[in-house]
C-alpha cells in the first residue's frame, strides 16, 4: 500500500519534536517534583509550569495569571459553561438564575454542558440557542434580541472556528455586542488557535478555551483563559492550585509541552495557514471536478484554512470513510468525538442541510503531515469511495 495520508488534523495532531524534547526535560530526576512543594524539586517543577503559562499567554495576547490549565478543551468548555452557571446558583443549589446563550453548532463539549446546566427543569439554567445561517454563521440580530431579554444572559458562548465545517464566526462582532450589553463572552478557540490569528487584546472577552493536541502538543492538556475569575465557580474541589479555579496537582510534562506548542503555533500561523489554504482549495476543486454533484459545506462563508467538509448525495459518511481508509487516506465524519456515529452531523442539520446530505459529510483537515503532492491522490480516492458507496446504496435499495 502507498504511504498513508493523514487528513484528520482537526481531530488531533502529531506531537512536534520540539514539544517532545521540552516534555522530556521535566521528566528527569531534577524536575519531577510536585509543583506545590516548597523544596527545590517542587520549585523546579513550579518554574516549568509558570514558564509554560507565560508562553501560552504570550501566544494569544493574554496575561499569564489568566491561564488556567485543564485536562483539555472539553474540560475548559465545561468549566466555562457550568462554571458560569454554578457561579449564579442560589442557596438551595438552583441554577434558575443563570441564562446561557450559545448556538446549536457548538462542539459537543459545549452542547452537552449546556444540556447539563438546563436539565434540572425549573431549577436548571435557562438556555437560549441562537440560529445560524446556511454556512453556520451566527445570526447577530438574534444575538441582539437575546442580550435584551429581561432574563439577562449570564454568559454567551460562541465558538471561534467550527470544528466540523471550519466556519469562522464573527467573533469580534459577537464579543463587542456582549461587552456593550455588559454580558460575559466565552469562545471555544480550540480549532482557531494556530490556524487563524488569535489576539485577545483585540476584543473584549471573559473566557477562552484552548487545547494542546490540536497544535502539535500532547493530549490531555488544555486551558481556560479567564479574565475575571469571580464569574466562574470551580467544578473540582480539594486544593488551592490555580487559585482554586481548577485545583489538583498540575500535569507538568503536559503543560510544558503545551507551552512550547503554543509558542511555535503562534509564530508559524501565518505561513502555515497560507499553505493549508492552498491545499484545501486544491482538494476542493479536484473533488468537485470528479464528483460534480458534491456539496461543499460552508463554502459561502469565511472559513479556517485547514478544513474542508463535503457531502456526496447518495452516500453515507461511514461507507465513504471506510473506502478512503482502505485507500490509505484518513479523514473523519463530523467531529472526532462523534466519529463512528451513524447519526447525521448536528452541525450540518443546524445549518439547514437535509438529513441525507448531513449524514454524508466527510471532513478533511490539513496540518503538519499534509503535502501538496498528496492532493491528487486524495481527490481520486474520494471519487472512488463515493462511487463504491453509491453502488452499495443502489444495491441495498433494490427490491
Amino acid at each position: 500500500m502507498p504511504d498513508r495520508i493523514y487528513l484528520d488534523h482537526a481531530a488531533t495532531t502529531p506531537v512536534r519534536p520540539e514539544v517532545r524534547d521540552a516534555m522530556l526535560s521535566v521528566l528527569g530526576e531534577e524536575a519531577f517534583g510536585n509543583p506545590s512543594s516548597a523544596h527545590a524539586f517542587g520549585r523546579s517543577a513550579r518554574a516549568a509550569v509558570e514558564r509554560a503559562r507565560e508562553q501560552v499567554a504570550a501566544a494569544i495576547g493574554a496575561e499569564p495569571r489568566q491561564v488556567c490549565f485543564t485536562s483539555g478543551g472539553t474540560e475548559a468548555d465545561n468549566l466555562a459553561i457550568l462554571g458560569a452557571a454554578h457561579a449564579r446558583r442560589n442557596d438551595r443549589g438552583s441554577l434558575a438564575g443563570a441564562h446561557l446563550v450559545s448556538t446549536p453548532t457548538e462542539h459537543k463539549a459545549v452542547v452537552a454542558a449546556l444540556h447539563e446546566a438546563g436539565r434540572a427543569g425549573a431549577a436548571g439554567a435557562r438556555v437560549t440557542l441562537l440560529p445560524v445561517d446556511g454556512n453556520g454563521a451566527v445570526d447577530l440580530a438574534a444575538l441582539e434580541e437575546a442580550l435584551a431579554l429581561p432574563h439577562r444572559p449570564t454568559l454567551v458562548s460562541v465558538m471561534w472556528v467550527n470544528n466540523e465545517v471550519g466556519t469562522l464566526q464573527p467573533t469580534r462582532e459577537v464579543a463587542e455586542r456582549c461587552a456593550a450589553a455588559g454580558v460575559p463572552f466565552h469562545t471555544d478557540a480550540v480549532q482557531a488557535f494556530g490556524k487563524v490569528p488569535v489576539d485577545l487584546r483585540a476584543l473584549p472577552w471573559a473566557a477562552v478555551s484552548l487545547s494542546a493536541h490540536k497544535i502539535g502538543g500532547p493530549k490531555g492538556v488544555g486551558a481556560l483563559v479567564v479574565r475575571e475569575e469571580r464569574l466562574f465557580a470551580p467544578l473540582v474541589h480539594g486544593g488551592s492550585q490555580q487559585r482554586g479555579l481548577r485545583p489538583g496537582t498540575e500535569n507538568v510534562p503536559g503543560i510544558v509541552g503545551f507551552g512550547r506548542a503554543a509558542e511555535l503555533a503562534a509564530a508559524e500561523q501565518p505561513a502555515k495557514a497560507a499553505a493549508w489554504r492552498a491545499m484545501r482549495d486544491a482538494l476542493e476543486r479536484a473533488s468537485v471536478a470528479r464528483v460534480p454533484d458534491a456539496v461543499v459545506h460552508g463554502a459561502g462563508a469565511a472559513r479556517a484554512p485547514n478544513i474542508l467538509n463535503v457531502s456526496a448525495p447518495g452516500t453515507d459518511a461511514g461507507t465513504v470513510l471506510t473506502h478512503l481508509d482502505l485507500a490509505g487516506v484518513a479523514a473523519a465524519s463530523g467531529s472526532a468525538c462523534t466519529s463512528g456515529s451513524a447519526e447525521p452531523s448536528h452541525v450540518l442539520l443546524a445549518m439547514g442541510v437535509p438529513a441525507d446530505l448531513a449524514a454524508a459529510g466527510v471532513r478533511f483537515s490539513f496540518g503538519a503531515l499534509s503535502r501538496e503532492d498528496q492532493v491528487p491522490r486524495v481527490a481520486e480516492a474520494y471519487a472512488q469511495a463515493v462511487a463504491k458507496a453509491r453502488q452499495l446504496h443502489q444495491a441495498l435499495a433494490r427490491p
